[in-house]
């Protein structure tokens, strides 16, 4: 078994123990793949005849329930320790075969795909799903080849299938495991569309690298004249959206590698979060969200199918999935140039960082190493007030190899190239959350334009206190008090305060990577001391 007559052609599955004459669909079009999910009862219509789901208990990623399996291969290679956490191969093939025995009794959806649009760098997928969502998923968010012969690697989503903890070893009845040796990633328990690409991330992750090639968590755009910039930063900072620019070619949203000639991007589309989405603000999104998309856990005005973007009562992380072709002005293929700029985005909640300042090298390493963004209060239970994010790489949750080995290969990359680095706040200014006010979009769209344009190369810089970063003193659109956030506050005692706490936490964070080959990186970072 493991096969099914397709078209008048048999189809290997690849997975012997699949294919025992349940009801197979492959490479299903999305427009068929929503006519069954509908009929299925997996989602609903908007008025804008775009499919909406729910995706049940689990609305966000479960990195505490990712495992990895130990053996030969990855044993003295994975970092490992709360983000990778190890499991044995007893404990993955049985629950391997429990999963495939769920799915005997199914109608499964099976899809070809790719990832990486470097040719030369270029993973085949097969991915193996239980809902007609998820497979719409796939296509939206992985390349869309015509065939592919054999696939390296089988991704197998079965939702409605629960773990028992005290007999398969799992945390809780939900799991994503990932089986470098035979190639495999069991997801099972949570019907997150995420948790299929994030996987596809990570095994890139692992296997880049031994290539010379740096994977990044980033987005990418370039411009009329060819130059490519990329966007770090961790969800709520504004990668999509401030990579989605109309006056630049979208390269993706999300997740790049940076080869020796290229950067290029290692998916087929975009997974935005949308709360609080407008077409004013967020123009290019908006209007990807057209039939063949996939909406996420959003509410609707009450009596209607439109979607609300502002009620986020199932959760903040609505999203929307769409192929990339659906941003008017994507790359194809999505290939840019070695970049010019690299903008690290951080959501300062706590006020005390500059809207855009410029990083030296060293600065560029140990911002990158922090990863920093802040949570603000009400976004979670307990938090009553900022707290401060620290994610190595801005992908911490995605690193199979320690954080260095990252790092390191950026190092590389900046001492090769001849590039500009920014730090860019789009969070807080005039005091923290629930005192300032969030830094208006307009503004840091007109900073990164202008830093883009090289407009900022040759203005006069001012240096902030406590975290050395170099402001410039006039961006055009752009009102010069705020440029430097000491002259927002109504306090600046309080500012000290504040950037004195922030500073610390820094401090704290870097302790970990004292012994990095790089040097004396925490000597670059923050230092307490007192304004006067």
């Amino acid at each position: 078994m493991g096969q099914v007559t397709n078209k008048g052609t048999t189809l290997q599955l690849g997975v012997p123990e699949l294919g025992q004459g349940q009801e197979i669909h492959y490479q299903l079009s999305p427009q068929d793949l929503i006519k069954m999910a509908l009929e299925r009862g997996e989602g609903h219509l908007t008025d804008c005849n775009v499919l909406t789901i729910d995706t049940g208990e689990f609305t966000g990623r479960s990195p505490k329930d990712r495992y990895i399996l130990s053996d030969a291969l990855t044993k003295d290679t994975i970092w490992w320790g709360d983000i990778n956490i190890p499991i044995g191969t007893v404990v993955f093939n049985a629950l391997y075969t429990k999963v495939i025995a769920y799915l005997n009794n199914k109608t499964i959806f099976v899809r070809d795909a790719m990832v990486c649009a470097e040719k030369s760098s270029r993973l085949t997928l097969r991915v193996i799903t239980e809902t007609a969502t998820q497979n719409l998923f796939a296509y939206n968010l992985f390349l869309r080849p015509d065939e592919i012969a054999d696939p390296e690697w089988t991704i197998i989503s079965a939702p409605g299938f629960k773990a028992d903890p005290a007999v398969d070893g799992t945390r809780q009845h939900n799991f994503v495991m990932i089986n470098f040796t035979s190639k495999v990633i069991l997801i099972g328990g949570t019907g997150y569309t995420g948790e299929i690409k994030k996987a596809v991330f990570t095994v890139l992750n692992f296997l880049l690298p031994q290539h010379h090639i740096l994977p990044m968590h980033c987005a990418a755009n370039k411009g009329a004249g060819g130059d490519t910039a990329i966007f770090f930063g961790l969800s709520g900072t504004g990668k999509t959206t401030l990579s989605a620019d109309p006056d630049r070619q979208l390269i993706g949203d999300d997740e790049h590698g940076w080869s020796e000639n290229s950067v290029f991007n290692f998916e087929g589309g975009c997974y935005a979060k949308i709360a609080g989405l407008t077409a004013e603000k967020e123009p290019q999104i908006y209007h990807a969200m057209q039939p063949g998309a996939l909406l996420e856990n959003v509410c609707f005005h009450p009596l209607s199918k439109t979607v609300d973007f502002d009620n986020l009562s199932k959760t903040e992380n609505i999203r929307l999935s769409y192929p990339l072709h659906y941003i008017s002005n994507a790359v194809c293929p999505a290939i840019g140039d070695v970049p010019r700029n690299i903008f690290f985005l951080t959501a300062d909640a706590f006020g005390v960082l500059p809207p855009i300042s410029k990083l030296n090298r060293q600065q560029a390493m140990y911002y990158f190493l922090s990863g920093y963004t802040a949570k603000i209060a009400g976004t979670e239970c307990g938090i009553n007030e900022p707290e401060a994010t620290f994610s190595a790489c801005f992908g911490r949750a995605f690193l199979p190899l320690h954080p260095t080995k990252y790092a390191e290969m950026l190092g590389e990359k900046l001492d090769k190239y001849s590039l500009n680095v920014w730090l860019v706040n789009t969070g807080w200014t005039g005091g923290s959350y629930g005192t300032g006010q969030r830094i208006k979009l307009s503004y840091t769209r007109a900073m990164i334009k202008a830093a883009l344009n090289g407009q900022l190369d040759s203005v006069p810089r001012q240096k902030l206190p406590i975290f050395d970063l170099m402001i410039p003193a006039w961006c055009p659109g752009v009102p010069s008090n705020l440029l430097n956030p000491i002259n927002t506050w109504a306090d600046p005692y309080s500012y000290e305060e504040t950037a004195n706490h922030l500073a610390q936490l820094f401090r704290k964070n870097c302790s970990q990577y004292k012994g990095f080959s790089d040097g004396m990186l925490c000597s670059v970072g923050p230092a307490a001391v007192t304004l006067g």
